[in-house]
């Protein structure tokens, strides 16, 4: 379980994401990868629920990031999926507010 630091999360960005519908499948189960996240990595956040309301295709690296929500909105956990390896980059914790 890799903690992406901002850096690292923000170069898998591209400036032109494809936002992905709600109706999606994922397009491969990242959930055992979030079960074995270290809470420190969770800044006290629960996750627990499983809910996606965003995910976001990259596509000049094929990469997908999932937003899963918690409990306090405008915080998630993000991970960052590398769609040719089918596997999981990493994850960040992301605060738009910046206050998590």
């Amino acid at each position: 379980m890799r903690l992406l630091s901002e850096a690292e999360y923000r170069a898998t960005m591209e400036p032109e994401p494809i936002r992905i519908g709600a109706e999606a499948e994922p397009p491969f189960d990242f959930w055992t990868y979030v079960d074995e996240i270290p809470e420190a990595d969770l800044g006290g956040h629960d996750f627990s629920a499983g809910n996606v309301t965003y995910a976001w295709h990259m596509p000049a690296r094929n990469l997908q990031h999932v937003l899963v929500d918690c409990e306090q909105p405008n915080v998630f956990l993000v991970l960052v999926l590398d769609l040719d390896r089918t596997e999981v980059l990493g994850h960040y914790l992301l605060d738009i507010f910046g206050v998590a």
